[in-house]
């Protein structure tokens, strides 16, 4: 298929395609969106950033700028905020003359301005899992006139637990209806949910899970306690305009973030603990250029869109190889060339194998000259290296107590030293007491 012309789309919605610069379909759009005109139920599969989007946004824009408006009829569910706002703003951008109105729903802001959105209403509604089902909860969102579902990036909604969540969304969605299944990968547990949701599905599968071609990779083998060296000689050794920093953790995020501003460098952070005015703040500043690094967990994987990200750095390496894949797919994007690095310490060559393993060849092991590998392991720089663990406390056994004014309602919690019941003694007029081991 060599351009858009030949989906037949309505004027107004390939006008909008034509003026967001959609000429030529990609694999996935050629393949997933003549299956989506037709009504087909889809199990799309294709590596990330590859237009997966566009090759669901474009076939809903054109069945629904037929019928009634303001009333849901599509609903997308992505797992963070950010990728819901991704795809509400390509909806805007593809829809822009189809006067479809689309709105988001997420935690983490003040859901009143969401239900006014939602009472004064849409035709697409594109949600968090958690954040919707409470708005079904208020009856503030109706599924009962629904007619397409797609769940965006199943694969990582399995992995935040969002599992559940997505059945019971099913459940209150009409069983006569267009369902739409997009993943970057396919693990077992959502081959079962595709199984159970779609009906007679057309499977698009575009490549194997693996990066672009347009990715080099490197490894740059280090001890724990300088990987934060590390990452500041190579981002001097770099053109730093916009690079893309990784870690494990929020808390390791958030200061390596403002150890790289103290370094000299234009960087913020982007985790889970930032409030959703913030994070917007930090992803958009990174969009234009105000920051040139971001340092972000792997929640952000799936939900950033920077086309001109020239590096990605893993400072801790993921831990799946798939997770390898969906972060560094966010650079060598469109036709783009980018570079990939990792740092790897000697805890993490069982994954470095794994990865090795999905990318069917090694990836290229390189020595900093100039860098010193004998510094001893300090306080100071083991502080960032280290990962943190929740304390393993002994939780204290404890009695319940129950009173004449407590029976029947909840009982009181006396914590207890495991070698000696400490009972509080009641009135002895009034009460009696009993002891639970």
């Amino acid at each position: 298929m060599k351009d858009f012309n030949t989906f037949d789309l309505h004027p107004d919605v390939a006008a909008g395609a034509a003026a967001a610069g959609y000429t030529t379909p990609t694999p996935i759009q050629a393949q997933a969106i003549p299956m989506v005109l037709e009504g087909r139920d889809v199990m799309g599969l294709a590596q990330t950033g590859t237009g997966k989007t566009a090759a669901f946004v474009l076939p809903i824009l054109n069945r629904l700028i037929k019928g009634r408006r303001g009333v849901l009829r599509a609903l997308i569910v992505a797992p963070t905020r950010e990728l819901a706002e991704q795809i509400h703003d390509a909806i805007g951008v593809l829809g822009r003359k189809t006067r479809l109105r689309s709105a988001t729903t997420y935690g983490g802001v003040n859901i009143n301005p969401q239900i006014n959105q939602l009472r004064r209403g849409v035709d697409i509604l594109v949600a968090c899992p958690g954040r919707l089902l409470d708005h079904i909860g208020r009856g503030t969102v109706d599924l009962s006139r629904l007619e397409v579902l797609v769940l965006d990036e199943a694969d990582h909604m399995f992995d935040m637990g969002f599992l559940p969540d997505i059945r019971r969304i099913i459940a209150k969605s009409p069983q006569k209806r267009q369902t739409l299944l997009f993943s970057a990968t396919m693990p077992q547990e959502i081959r079962h949910l595709s199984m159970e949701t779609l009906t007679d599905p057309i499977t698009v599968k575009v490549g194997r899970t693996a990066p672009v071609e347009t990715v080099s990779h490197a490894l740059y083998p280090v001890a724990h306690h300088l990987k934060t060296a590390m990452l500041i000689k190579l981002l001097g050794n770099i053109h730093t305009e916009s690079v893309l920093i990784f870690t494990r953790t929020k808390h390791r995020a958030k200061h390596l973030g403002v150890k790289l501003s103290k370094a000299g460098y234009n960087s913020t952070s982007l985790q889970g603990n930032l409030s959703q005015n913030r994070r917007k703040a930090a992803l958009d500043g990174f969009r234009d250029g105000t920051f040139h690094i971001l340092v972000a967990t792997d929640i952000a994987a799936r939900g950033i869109d920077v086309t001109q990200v020239s590096h990605v750095i893993n400072y801790d390496i993921p831990d799946t190889p798939e997770a390898y894949i969906h972060r560094i797919g966010r650079t060598g994007r469109a036709t783009r060339t980018g570079d990939a690095f990792t740092l790897a310490t000697d805890d993490d060559q069982s994954m470095v194998r794994s990865i090795e393993r999905l990318l069917s060849g090694r990836i290229e092991r390189k020595h900093v000259d100039d860098f010193d590998y004998q510094v001893a392991a300090t306080g100071r720089n083991l502080k960032l290296s280290r990962t943190r663990r929740t304390p393993n406390r002994k939780r204290r056994p404890t009695v319940t107590v129950e009173t004449k004014k407590t029976r029947g309602t909840r009982p009181r919690r006396i914590f207890s030293n495991p070698l000696k019941v400490n009972r509080r003694t009641p009135r002895r007029s009034s009460a009696t007491m009993s002891a639970a081991a």
